[in-house]
């Protein structure tokens, strides 16, 4: 029984449309290869995990020396130095006054530590999140979630969250033009808060760039709108990194693009360039607000994670990978324009770094090209591209490959991506 009969037979896929055809085998850097010797280039990374790239021989390096040490000791029952040094390291280049970190393992456990954090901090109860947001899968990041497909027959879910409209400005809520709308979206955030909530509101949550909703860069003035609303109401700003983080988008963090300090920030995803690892990190004051037995992890801060992580994060600063990383969102967003001009199939391309959406539409009243969307990952597929596509519309070609994707490969991901526009 070969690897995919076998999912098949005994792995629980019933949640899913489908499975990319692609059974991997190994990687090198931003290419992928599969058990039947096929050859691909990445731009989804994983999601957006493997940063630093397939198999980057540091990251690898850092991990085997560690494996050799030891490789669990449950790093908050017993002193664990990768551990602190990533710690360390995470104080010394995350923004403003953010300092000290919980690690956990995946993006949805640091969201729901952060969010009890501000909670427990506050002494308020309530939440407002956006409208397309994602923020995990589990009970709590669900219910700050803004997206019915990700939360169907599964509710009533937490009490206490309230919605703003996304800053979503290619379909805006208000049916406004970005230069003439007064970030009319920023500002609705003070009526939330005024008409859909007790005034109990501990925290602000939200991605600096909207990932599974569609590569949604919020306009630069949002969040200086936003953080002045909050301020004025004494409620935190609790930012979800978890995608956008580590040079994903031509910064170490997303947030750093909109001139604001987040309260608190969840990292995953990327930092640790495929190992598992997550975090929650925030100033002392509020980090320190936790008393003990309120919050535990057995397998967050694995030592391996750690050393992998420090590795990965090394890497980025000493080969400056953020450099890179705005050089190439320049040229491909200007590639992706000009195939805009030749196919009006394309409505929207947008992003921040080397994380870009190209949204797709039928016709000029933006109805959603989900269908054709699909079929362009798929022809992208037999080119020897792999993307994603998601969106709260399901209609965005998704690009977010490893950082270390050479210009040769780029180009020819955007050739095979106009190649398979044309054809459709």
């Amino acid at each position: 029984m070969n690897t995919i009969d076998k999912y098949s037979e005994y792995v629980n896929t019933s949640m899913l449309a489908g499975i990319v055809p692609v059974v991997f085998d190994r990687g090198e850097g931003a290419v992928v290869f599969g058990e039947d010797g096929g050859k691909h280039i990445d731009c989804f990374a994983g999601i957006s995990v493997t940063s630093v790239g397939h198999s980057n021989p540091e990251v690898i390096e850092a991990a085997k020396a560690q494996l050799d040490k030891y490789i669990h000791c449950c790093s908050y029952v017993y002193y664990s130095k990768p551990m602190a040094d990533l710690a360390e390291k995470l104080a010394q280049i995350t923004p403003g006054r953010l300092k000290k970190s919980f690690f956990a393992n995946s993006g949805a456990e640091a969201m729901e530590g952060a969010m009890r954090m501000v909670k427990t901090y506050t002494g308020k109860r309530e939440l407002i999140a956006l409208q397309t947001s994602f923020h995990g899968r589990t009970y709590a990041t669900l219910s700050i979630t803004g997206n019915l497909a990700r939360k169907k027959r599964a509710g009533p879910y937490m009490p206490g969250v309230s919605f703003a409209p996304a800053p979503y400005c290619y379909r805006c809520a208000f049916n406004l033009k970005p230069e003439t709308c007064g970030m009319r979206c920023a500002e609705y955030v003070e009526d939330i808060i005024r008409f859909d909530t007790s005034g109990d509101v501990a925290a602000f949550i939200a991605e600096p760039v909207l990932g599974e909703g569609g590569i949604i860069p919020p306009p630069e003035p949002y969040f200086k709108k936003v953080k002045e609303i909050l301020d004025r109401y004494n409620i935190l700003l609790l930012i979800d990194e978890v995608q956008t983080g580590i040079a994903r988008t031509g910064k170490m963090f997303a947030i750093e693009h909109y001139g604001v300090e987040p309260d608190v920030m969840a990292v995953a995803k990327g930092i640790a360039n495929g190992f598992p690892l997550s975090a929650f990190i925030a100033p002392d004051e509020i980090a320190d607000t936790f008393q003990p037995g309120e919050h535990l992890t057995t397998f967050g801060g694995n030592p391996v994670s750690c050393a992998a992580s420090l590795a990965t994060i090394n890497f980025l600063e000493r080969e400056r990978i953020i450099d890179k990383v705005v050089e190439q969102e320049k040229w491909l967003k200007e590639r992706l324009e000009s195939i805009k001009k030749k196919y009006p199939i394309i409505g929207d391309v947008r992003g921040r770094g080397l994380m870009i959406g190209v949204e797709l539409v039928k016709d000029s009243a933006k109805t959603p090209a989900a269908a054709e969307a699909n079929a362009v990952r798929n022809s992208c597929l037999e080119k020897g591209l792999l993307i994603g596509v998601g969106g709260i519309l399901t209609n965005v070609l998704r690009i977010q490959p490893p950082l270390v994707i050479t210009d040769d490969q780029l180009d020819e991901a955007a050739a095979i991506i106009e190649k398979s526009l044309g054809e459709l």
